[in-house]
């Protein structure tokens, strides 16, 4: 059952538990999810400690919240419609029962904030310094968006679909309004998800209906869809002319780029992260296991590569079987460790042969990181 509204503000507290569960950084405790670390309280932006990613499916209760606006809205099902405007013959109202009725499509894919990694990035940018946990592999299910604009007689001139949320913003705050290229939208995997890992989306996460963009960027999985708009132009408010928006000519690390050579951000590259041993961890000599996923955006991954001398060797990991486009891969690698520090980095290539980069391409907004994953760890003599 969604969570009430009340409810997750009431449990936006920080725990002095859960804040030393993560060496002194602030952590919340909201109902129905473990503790997850501290961002903003308002919005809410939470990320998932690394520890917590331990499955091939991240479950609800470990998974990030990125929120844009102050008052993320609370739907009751009775209520809810979806309305079907703009460049269509028949508009429509649909409710949330006749979007279950519609075909069913069950598509995993990684969810990610375009800023995940921000912190990593030098000079550092403003914004939310998220970690490695703005991220998280979830089985999507509902209707394909392509069947519910089937419906409308979408007008295939259309060039894009404008996607509204319940969300609203305070005084100023522009509405968060995304514009999907009509081509994405169409697109099989593309669905008005429903359902998440096989429950009821739960309210934090957009119930009751999230748009899902396999492969791109989180901005466009955009949360309690009420609006989808086929339209001849993009949207021209901020969340499509300003935010979200990434170079297409490198700059300096420190400059600026000229509006003209941003361009929305769409698929998302190739990557990997470590998620154990965690950076700066004292290990007993021994038997080691590295562990950590990867993932490419629209592609798949191919193989993932460690090196635990700092990049003068590479060795492939062992991955998990499951080989898929949107969905990440577990990786796991197994040495000896003599006592001593080492340095360990993970690098990932997909089917299109993108390599993991040793330095990600800086940006003033602190967008896509991916570069060559690392953790330092000391690894000491048996007592």
């Amino acid at each position: 059952m969604p969570l009430n509204r009340r409810e997750v503000l009431a449990g936006l507290l920080t725990s002095a538990a859960a804040r030393a569960c993560f060496g002194g950084v602030d952590a919340v405790l909201v109902p129905g999810k473990r503790p997850l670390i501290l961002h903003n309280d308002r919005p809410e932006d939470l990320e998932t400690p690394v520890r917590y990613f331990d499955s091939w499916l991240t479950p609800a209760d470990t998974l990030f919240v990125r929120q844009h606006l102050p008052r993320p809205p609370a739907i009751e099902a009775g209520a809810y419609r979806l309305t079907v405007n703009g460049l269509v013959s028949k508009p429509l109202a649909l409710t949330l029962a006749e979007l279950e009725r519609l075909p069913q499509v069950t598509v995993p894919a990684v969810l990610e904030c375009a800023g995940n990694g921000r912190g990593f990035f030098r000079p550092q940018v403003p914004g939310i310094q998220w970690g490695r946990g703005a991220i998280g592999n979830v089985e999507w299910s509902g209707p394909r968006v392509s069947d519910v604009l089937a419906l409308a007689g979408a007008d295939r001139s259309a060039a894009f679909l404008e996607v509204d949320g319940a969300d609203t913003g305070v005084g100023g705050t522009p509405d968060f309004i995304r514009s999907l290229p009509m081509k994405k939208a169409l697109d099989s995997s593309t669905l008005l998800a429903v359902r998440m890992n096989g429950n009821p989306i739960p309210e934090i996460h957009g119930y009751p209906a999230r748009l899902i963009a396999p492969g791109w960027c989180g901005s466009n999985f955009v949360k309690w869809v009420t609006r989808l708009s086929p339209a001849a132009e993009s949207h021209a408010g901020f969340f499509m002319k300003t935010a979200y928006r990434f170079p297409k000519t490198p700059i300096p690390p420190g400059g600026t780029a000229p509006a003209s050579d941003l361009e929305p951000i769409a698929g998302m590259p190739v990557k990997s992260a470590i998620t154990s041993p965690e950076d700066q961890a004292s290990l007993t000599a021994g038997p080691q296991t590295v562990r950590g996923f990867a993932w490419a955006g629209e592609e798949m991954v191919e193989r993932v590569e460690i090196s635990v001398d700092g990049g003068s060797h590479w060795i492939e990991a062992t991955l998990s079987p499951q080989k898929l486009r949107y969905a990440w891969r577990l990786f796991e690698y197994h040495f000896f460790a003599e006592p001593g520090y080492y340095t360990i980095l993970s690098r990932a290539i997909d089917s299109s042969g993108r390599v993991q980069p040793i330095v990600a391409t800086w940006n003033p907004s602190g967008y896509l990181w991916n570069a060559v994953d690392r953790v330092g760890v000391k690894v000491e003599k048996r007592a």
